[in-house]
């Protein structure tokens, strides 16, 4: 089902192309799917950075892919390059970037800054992965195609991404570890606290309408 914004944008930046367009945009590549592709591509590079220490490489890493998501939202509303690919490339590579980084950040012998929980990052998957879920039964037995995120899931999002970075940062400014543990544990009420709201928005939605026959 096409998502809208990833985790760095803002979710519902990129318009949704009509039926006219999916018939022939499913594999366009535009600029914007270019960049969605490249921050796909700096998934392992950050890893890797991760994994050997560097932590300023990995933020810088981090930092390019964010770049990339801001980029690719503004070319596709400027420029008019929304496609059927972007609705589902775009919030793949969010995902795919912030949930490789909670993973990897989670093994202390990893990760030379403040340690993030696991507890904490399999919170985070649980909930994105039950949203996916929920999200193709709704599709598939309501047709809902595209359901507008939350101010809650929004905010979510922001503060998954700064501690993120201040986490990396952290690695070199131990100082900073303290206040990184109360911002990871702000994470996990967001992520507790939108999954909820998730749930309470889709109870509300309307019954569907029974086919004409």
């Amino acid at each position: 089902m096409p998502a809208g914004r990833g985790a760095f944008g803002r979710r519902g930046g990129r318009a949704h192309p009509s039926d006219a367009e999916a018939s022939g945009g499913l594999m366009k590549l535009t600029v914007p799917n270019f960049l969605s592709l490249l921050r796909i591509a700096l998934v392992p590079l950050f890893i890797i950075a991760v994994i050997d220490g560097e932590s300023r490489k990995a933020l810088l890493i981090f930092a390019i892919a964010g770049l990339t998501d801001a980029l690719d939202g503004f070319v596709a509303r400027f420029w008019n390059q929304q496609s059927v690919l972007g609705t589902y490339l775009d919030p793949i590579a969010d995902k795919l970037l912030l949930t490789s980084a909670y993973i990897v950040l989670s093994f202390p012998h990893l990760n030379h800054g403040t340690q993030i929980p696991l507890w904490v990052t399999v919170l985070i998957i649980a909930r994105d992965v039950s949203m996916v879920a929920v999200a193709l039964v709704l599709y598939l037995a309501a047709g809902v195609k595209t359901f507008p995120p939350s101010v809650l899931g929004k905010l979510n999002t922001l503060v998954q991404v700064v501690a993120v970075v201040l986490v990396l940062i952290s690695a070199i400014v131990p100082q900073l570890n303290p206040v990184v543990d109360w911002l990871l544990m702000a994470v996990a009420a967001l992520t507790v606290a939108s999954g909820l709201n998730y749930v309470y928005r889709v109870h509300r939605l309307p019954p569907q309408a029974p086919p004409v026959s």
